[in-house]
């Protein structure tokens, strides 16, 4: 059973610097989803169709995704950094039993974009549904769904020192900050694409109308390899952006002229999530991806010296302390 709303008695300090001097802070909880949600599209890589159910969940639950097509032990598996278990073209998340999760990072982006702790994820095959190969349709299922407070304190993972990986002209790190903050770049020898950076601090509005609609993308002469290798059987022009000789392949181009690089933000930040709570700090990415993401977090991870568990805070207006 969920705890609805429950008044919290907590001693409120003035806002750090940095933030607004009219706030206060008081301890952040807790949230999941008010009622179920559902939807079904194609696996991109599997090119099977799934359906989707999100669920609410207790406290301290995580996120935990549920596959119904398996039966006892094996149906569950938590979205978390050490269950990532291959990361060539999406995050794929597996438990002890064999099972699997493809795609989950744009389905995360938006739950952390959401502020939403704790929920069950049902998915009756091994891929998460690519639908338009962005996270707009995931958004709209949490707004559908709404999001409830729990009564439970909330942390977030606190970067107290830069922590880097570097490989193959590959370059990914976490610095402390006060948010949690995005500075991506990428590099392509494609004329359409180059080399493109966007910057950004993580809120709910800005993801919706930033990031949340830039979708994944790929090159036409790439495909039939792809699908020979067992990826993108699922893939068309309604689920990811083709580019063909210089040129978007798609009916009606673009979303944003950068949407390639913020595509990538959007990974960045589900892949992100799987530290198990939001990151305070500043996440630096050139030319990374989902292994240099999992790499990032297993390094820090493995310093403890590099991160706290922190109670999060949350802001109120001083009016209303």
């Amino acid at each position: 059973m969920l705890i609805q709303n429950t008044p919290v008695t907590a001693s409120c300090s003035t806002a750090p610097q940095g933030l607004h001097a009219s706030a206060l802070l008081t301890p952040a909880r807790q949230k999941t989803l008010r009622g179920t949600v559902q939807c079904t599209g194609i696996g991109v890589h599997a090119g099977e169709s799934a359906t989707l159910r999100l669920l609410p969940a207790e406290p301290d639950t995580g996120i935990v995704f549920v596959r119904t097509d398996l039966k006892n032990g094996a149906r569950s598996i938590k979205a978390q950094w050490d269950n990532v278990v291959e990361t060539r073209l999406c995050t794929v998340i597996g438990n002890r039993y064999g099972s699997k999760v493809a795609t989950i990072e744009h389905l995360m982006a938006a739950l952390r974009a959401a502020d939403v702790d704790n929920v069950i994820v049902e998915v009756d095959g091994p891929e998460v549904p690519i639908m338009d190969g962005s996270a707009d349709s995931f958004v709209f299922l949490i707004d559908m769904a709404g999001v409830m407070v729990q009564d439970a304190p909330r942390r977030e993972l606190v970067v107290l020192k830069p922590v880097e990986v570097k490989a193959d002209g590959k370059h990914v790190a976490l610095l402390p900050a006060e948010e949690s903050q995005f500075d991506v770049s990428i590099s392509f020898a494609s004329a359409l694409i180059q080399t493109q950076r966007y910057a950004f601090t993580l809120s709910q509005n800005g993801f919706k109308n930033e990031i949340s609609r830039a979708r994944t993308f790929g090159f036409y002469d790439d495909v039939e390899k792809m699908r020979a290798l067992g990826f993108m059987r699922g893939g068309s022009l309604d689920n990811a952006i083709v580019v063909r000789d210089e040129t978007v392949v798609n009916e009606g181009g673009l979303r944003f002229a950068d949407e390639f690089v913020r595509h990538k933000l959007l990974d960045a930040i589900g892949d992100l999530f799987l530290a198990g709570a939001p990151i305070r700090g500043l996440f630096k990415g050139s030319c990374g991806g989902h292994t240099m993401h999992n790499k990032l977090l297993r390094a820090l991870f493995a310093d403890e010296t590099a991160w706290v568990w922190q109670e999060a805070p949350a802001l109120i207006p001083a009016a209303q302390a």
